[in-house]
């Protein structure tokens, strides 16, 4: 190996590292509100890709329809919860988030696909679109058992991703699609070809986690999030609604999802399964963080991304493997040094 091949697998390391990052950040936001292992979110990665794809060509995705669905699904969740407690403001609220919004977007998106596609337009009704599937998800799937045990949490999460699996099948087909590239233009550093693409990755990292510290630290609803994920109980009592930072949480882990598939949409080709082992990658590096330290997570991901490039190259069949097995070492030494196990009431 060269140093030209090196710069090139340091390169591709880094890049799909960012992405990894931003999927590992999401990951440890939903545990640390909801004790959620939310194993859907690569589905949201394919969502956001495939879903962006469509737009470009001009055609109204089917997470559109399928947005309108699960809104509709959760505003009766809500009804038959809530029932005869239900005020009538409450319902306007309730109509206007889970029924108005999703038909607004799906009259915007049907609009928008008639005219020449903008590529800035279709990535924000992206974002929307797939933002909006993660509270709608949670009401349904999650809310009813919100104070039950990790691991039963962790079998909705497997059902979860089975069904989400499946309406992508129903939804996008079986047929993988590509996009063009967010950023078209390129140049030379050296030996190496730094794209367009590579920077509107590593600028979309950087802004997003800045953008989540200062959401975190400066704003009401951040700092509830934060309450939320250090004390549930704690924050119940000061009268903060942790319904409300989960439905919160999973909207910025569904919004993010959705972004990296459009990172990642123009470099690969993405099926309606393929989230799935992306996302996996993000939760090896949540787990190398303890799914409790955001900075130990990103730092893990670039370094997932780094071994999986010069895995690629040294031994491309087994490089899942070798990526994947960065966990036992990781899951060995924390067995060994917490020696306390805290049983769930």
């Amino acid at each position: 190996m060269d140093l030209t091949i090196l710069l090139f697998l340091l390169q591709d390391g880094l890049t799909n590292g960012a992405v990894y990052a931003l999927l590992g950040l999401a990951l440890v936001l939903v545990f640390a509100v909801t004790r959620v292992i939310f194993i859907p979110q690569g589905e949201f990665v394919a969502y956001g890709g495939l879903t962006y794809a469509l737009l470009s060509t001009g055609k109204v995705p089917g997470t559109a329809w399928m947005m309108l669905c699960f809104g509709l699904a959760a505003f009766l969740f809500e009804v038959a919860a809530r029932g005869r407690t239900l005020t009538p403001r409450d319902l306007a609220r309730e109509v206007a988030m889970k029924i108005v919004w999703p038909l607004a977007i799906l009259a915007i998106t049907r609009l928008i696909v008639s005219y020449p596609p903008s590529a800035l337009v279709n990535v924000v009704l992206s974002v929307a679109i797939v933002g909006s599937l993660g509270p709608y998800l949670y009401r349904i799937a999650y809310q009813p058992i919100e104070d039950a045990s990790v691991l039963v949490l962790l079998i909705a999460s497997v059902g979860v991703h089975l069904a989400m699996l499946g309406l992508g099948l129903v939804f996008f087909g079986p047929e993988g699609l590509r996009a063009e590239a967010l950023i078209s233009s390129s140049f030379n550093l050296g030996p190496l070809l730094i794209t367009g693409q590579s920077i509107a990755v590593y600028v979309a990292t950087i802004a997003l986690i800045v953008a989540l510290a200062l959401f975190f630290e400066t704003s009401i609803h951040g700092k509830a999030l934060r309450a939320t994920a250090i004390n549930r109980v704690g924050a119940r009592l000061v009268g903060i609604r942790t319904v409300m930072a989960g439905r919160i949480a999973f909207a910025l882990a569904a919004a993010i999802g959705a972004i990296s598939g459009l990172l990642i949409v123009p470099a690969t080709t993405l099926y309606y399964d393929t989230g799935f082992l992306i996302g996996l990658k993000g939760f090896v590096a949540a787990i190398i963080g303890g799914l409790v330290s955001y900075p130990l997570t990103a730092i893990a991901a670039l370094g997932v991304g780094i071994v999986e490039a010069f895995a690629s190259f040294y031994a491309s069949n087994y490089k899942e493997i070798i990526v994947f097995t960065l966990l036992l070492p990781i899951l060995t030494w924390r067995s060994l040094t917490h020696t306390d196990h805290d049983e769930e009431e």
